[in-house]
């Protein structure tokens, strides 16, 4: 029996037929550009990314805008996009390109992967797409392929399992049109070999696919262990001055939301007259509870109980300024802040009572 082309061979085949040929990021395809679709691209699909990456695109044209820019425009063009460390890692990234490679992408591997939220798959992505070096790749979809392709048992999340689709992208990776390869397995896997529903039929590669050979498509990759997410609950105070204007406050730099503007947290368990007053200075009036939202992360899911309410005296708005990161927010006039999703919900869902 005869043996099929090598995997490459078959890959860029298929890809020049069925392959995405008309991404922005593509044209032109120079590092800044990959580099910020790159980023986009982690844990979110491309038809989520497209609108954000052009806007984006217009706003910070060059790694210049974007590293002189305020973290604040950074974040708020952002918003809704989810994972803001790699939106405070990107604008992080830009001023080391300006401060130590005179604002121009390194064209490194080691320095590529000494830059603020890169890791091997997201360096070698760049430099292949970029500059059609070799570096192989393993994002989401590339593990699935080659997971499948080969047989590859377990969560990629474990050592032993990394190594081994490491080594099988590794061996894959052709020496030349490498650009080109690595755009196709990552479409390959968003559009043929997919999580659910493989089309196994029109997969360039299915003659020598072991999971298909076996009829065990939905055992590769192997799945995360399963571990019920930790429950936490808050209460989000929607404070409105005598404007209808929303009291706002920065969030640590670090952790969930980092940089981001968000309502003031109240512990569901303390009483929110006294919060107010020792936390912010002021007497509520008018306090009602919302309707309750929940919002998952990775690793938590949170429960939102939204509390309305507003100043007893007008002339305390003023007071609450003094405390450094807090901004009385104008929904009719919103400024270009970065908002966690929930917080844009609760927001928008004031409407005109606001």
């Amino acid at each position: 029996m005869t043996s099929p082309p090598p995997f490459h061979q078959r890959l860029l085949r298929w890809f020049d037929r069925n392959g995405r040929h008309d991404l922005p990021w593509q044209s032109p395809r120079d590092p800044y550009r990959v580099w910020v679709s790159e980023i986009m691209l982690q844990q979110t699909q491309v038809s989520t990314v497209i609108p954000y990456f052009e806007r984006f695109m217009a706003r910070f044209p060059d790694v210049a805008g974007l590293a002189a820019a305020d973290l604040d425009a950074v974040l708020h063009l952002w918003t809704g996009l989810g994972y803001y460390a790699r939106a405070r890692n990107l604008h992080r990234a830009a001023g080391v390109i300006v401060a130590e490679h005179g604002g121009c992408f390194p064209a490194d591997f080691e320095a590529v992967l000494a830059l603020p939220g890169i890791g091997r798959s997201t360096a070698g992505a760049i430099l292949a797409q970029a500059l059609d070096q070799r570096h192989a790749i393993l994002d989401g979809n590339a593990k699935r392929v080659l997971a499948r392709h080969r047989a590859i048992a377990g969560w990629p999340g474990q050592k032993a399992v990394e190594k081994a689709l490491w080594a099988a992208a590794e061996d894959c990776t052709p020496h030349a049109r490498v650009a080109d390869y690595t755009q196709a397995i990552m479409d390959l896997g968003a559009t043929v070999c997919t999580r659910a529903r493989p089309d196994c039929a029109a997969c360039p590669v299915n003659a020598d696919c072991a999971a298909r050979a076996e009829g065990r498509q939905a055992d590769f990759p192997g799945r995360r262990p399963r571990k019920a997410l930790p429950e936490r609950h808050t209460r989000m105070l929607l404070l409105r001055d005598a404007e209808g204007r929303v009291l706002l406050e920065q969030r640590p730099p670090a952790g969930i939301w980092g940089g981001l503007w968000s309502l003031p947290e109240c512990p569901p368990e303390a009483d929110l007259h006294a919060w107010s007053r020792e936390t912010l200075g002021v007497e509520l009036d008018a306090v009602r509870d919302g309707a309750a939202l929940s919002h998952t992360f990775t690793h938590f899911r949170l429960h939102i109980q939204p509390v309305h309410a507003r100043l007893h005296d007008p002339a305390a708005g003023g007071g609450i300024m003094e405390a450094a990161a807090r901004v009385w927010y104008n929904t009719r006039l919103p400024a270009s802040l970065g908002l966690p999703a929930p917080v844009k919900t609760l927001l928008d869902a004031l409407g005109d009572d606001a």
